[in-house]
């Protein structure tokens, strides 16, 4: 999405500009979306009192749960909406942002907000995001741009801030120094490799034929981007359970390889299972439902190119979760 639609904002790097209305160009014939006040994509304004005889949900993740690719209404946020009577969901997703940034978000934006259920939608992809210290965009011009992100690093076992703010302004990549630049987000392992392949339309056939794995990060609970992943969803659970007293569901989303059987998920799903254990948190995995659709629906969960999730995988990603949410709802 083009960072046309974002503004800077010191705490979670940018945001949505506030009451945005417009129509993205995209492969599927284009979308719309539109924002609130507060700047993020959500057809609800967030307000802190609750909606009488409403339930409500708080939302949180990236551009898998904003919904690149689809309108406002078709998202799985709208469609839990549908499924879920008398329930309201506040979408407080963010292209492109990792967990640390979601969590600096509800710290800034959700705060004093009614709710009943938080949902921490993790895209499994998110573990190399907060490792990273800076992300690539395009610019107006399609010209490829580095900016400054908040994150995180453990010190003695606590979270420590930095980039808080972040640099407004975008950043030479070449002028980083070498470790700095090491900490760029790329989109991914083997990135030469990567788009050889991809230009020769062999990316699905080499990805099952070599076993690719997309997210070895979690092949290991000692693993450094794990262990800052797991940190901050501590802290973030911590600080929710305090405040709140409500029930948090953390929701692994998969990536399509991992939906369409070119990759293991084992090694995440224990991971996130351990987390859940020890927070006392539910854990959703959405993966055993989508894999009961078949090859050829699950391969219309997402576009031809983009990897985004379609109509119908928002619509079974909501059709997964509903059952979830509504047994920690209050009765109305």
């Amino acid at each position: 999405m083009s960072r046309q639609c974002f503004e800077y904002h010191p705490s979670t790097a940018y945001r949505f500009i506030p009451g945005l209305k417009a129509r993205v160009p995209h492969e599927s014939g284009g979308y719309l979306i539109r924002a609130n006040s507060d700047g993020f994509r959500c057809d609800h304004e967030f307000s802190k009192a609750r909606t009488p005889g409403k339930r409500r949900v708080l939302l949180f993740g990236d551009s898998f749960t904003a919904g690149d690719g689809v309108s406002n209404g078709h998202r799985y946020s709208e469609v839990l909406e549908t499924l879920l009577p008398s329930t309201e969901v506040y979408n407080f997703g963010l292209p492109g942002s990792g967990t640390d940034q979601q969590y600096l978000a509800w710290k800034d934006f959700a705060q004093g907000i009614d709710h009943d259920v938080l949902v921490i939608a993790v895209l499994v992809e998110n573990i190399r995001r907060i490792a990273s210290r800076f992300r690539r965009y395009q610019n107006d011009q399609g010209q490829e741009v580095v900016f400054a992100k908040p994150y995180f690093t453990l010190v003695n076992g606590a979270l420590a801030l930095h980039h808080s703010p972040p640099e407004r302004r975008p950043i030479a990549e070449d002028s980083l120094p070498p470790e700095e630049r090491a900490a760029v987000d790329r989109g991914g392992r083997f990135e030469t490799i990567r788009k050889l392949i991809n230009r020769a339309g062999l990316k699905e056939i080499v990805q099952k034929v070599t076993g690719y794995q997309p997210v070895p990060e979690y092949g290991s609970a000692s693993n450094p981007a794990w262990q800052l992943m797991r940190a901050i969803l501590t802290e973030w659970t911590q600080a929710e359970t305090k405040a709140y007293a409500k029930p948090i569901v953390i929701m692994p989303i998969p990536l399509y390889q991992h939906v369409e059987g070119t990759s293991s998920a084992k090694a995440y799903q224990k991971r996130f299972s351990e987390v859940g254990k020890d927070l006392g948190c539910t854990v959703h995995d959405p993966l055993p439902d989508l894999r009961n659709y078949s090859s050829e629906d699950r391969r219309k969960f997402r576009f031809p190119i983009d990897i985004h999730p379609t109509r119908e995988g928002h619509a079974a990603i909501a059709k997964s979760l509903a059952p979830t949410i509504a047994r920690l709802l209050p009765e109305i």
